[in-house]
């Protein structure tokens, strides 16, 4: 009898072993470091959340860039919704259950239809391709439901003021670069510099911490209230501390603004100075213009 379940049980857990090694494996042609990881932050199985809900991305050991950019060790989120994982080694669907964040976002605002959901992030390349070995969350079940109970619901009355935390003294984010007056590409890699605070993700609560965002083009935003998230305004909510970014060509202002958790700037607000840059194709100041001779015309006399 003994050897009998094991002729049952053997086989099949084998295919259990190779099943699990030919996931871990399997992948486009693009490398992930060791250790690369993608994750949701604050929102765990089982969670009951609201339909209309923001959704956050979690990312370690890899950066964020949007699609076609070609930086080593780095890619884009992917939600999957309702779906299983898809295929490993070709390019992700686009649809309503696959969206892509190609922009390079590390969160987005979805809407579920009342009732349970499945969740799952994929990491994906320049082409929308899985890494190999691929970066894939777990996949996660939601109960979404029209209105969350009293005791759940923990944003400020509609139209009100934000709870907002303290920042120590002197604190500061700057520019790391580009500086002011510089020329750059249409996809340049932004750095940014932080004193007396420490970074932390969206969605994680802790004194004297926050996360970085990129105002392009606009004013400061009213500091009682969370930073809107939009071309803007990027939000870099997974902890970056540098990203690629696509710029259209020509003269723009970019500032630095940090934030809370909850994306509301700390009291007192920890903002940069505000940079000019010019973005043209070559990501250098055009040459000096060059300085022809006068022509003389020269007469002979007879």
């Amino acid at each position: 009898m003994s050897r009998l379940l094991a002729s049952i049980l053997l086989p099949a857990l084998g295919c259990l072993v190779l099943g699990a090694q030919a996931f871990g494996q399997a992948g486009g042609p693009t490398p992930s470091p060791p250790g690369a990881a993608v994750y949701f932050i604050g929102l765990n199985d089982g969670d009951t959340i609201p339909a209309k809900s923001t959704i956050h991305f979690g990312l370690r050991g890899m950066g964020v860039a949007p699609a076609g950019s070609d930086r080593a060790n780095s890619g884009h989120h992917h939600l999957i919704i309702d779906a299983p994982t898809p295929p490993l080694n070709a390019e992700i669907p686009n649809d309503f259950q696959h969206l892509h964040f190609g922009a390079g976002q590390t969160e987005a605002e979805v809407t579920l239809t009342p009732g349970e959901h499945t969740l799952q992030l994929v990491f994906g390349d320049r082409n929308h391709v899985p890494h190999s070995p691929p970066v894939v969350s777990a996949r996660i079940k939601v109960k979404a439901v029209e209105q969350m109970p009293a005791q759940a619901s923990t944003p400020p009355p509609s139209g009100g003021p934000a709870k907002r935390h303290p920042s120590p003294k002197d604190a500061k984010v700057y520019f790391i670069e580009p500086t002011d007056g510089s020329y750059i590409t249409q996809n340049p890699v932004i750095r940014f510099g932080l004193l007396g605070m420490g970074v932390a993700p969206a969605g994680f609560e802790k004194a004297n911490t926050g996360h970085h965002h990129l105002l392009v083009d606009s004013e400061l935003p009213p500091f009682d209230q969370p930073i809107p998230n939009d071309f803007n305004h990027l939000h870099f909510g997974a902890g970056q501390t540098e990203a690629k970014i696509t710029l259209p060509l020509g003269p723009h202002k970019l500032r630095l603004l940090f934030a809370d958790d909850a994306h509301v700037p700390h009291d007192p607000p920890v903002y940069s100075s505000e940079i000019n840059v010019i973005v043209n194709q070559t990501g250098r100041p055009p040459p000096p213009p060059v300085r022809r001779r006068p022509k003389y015309i020269y007469y002979h006399h007879r």
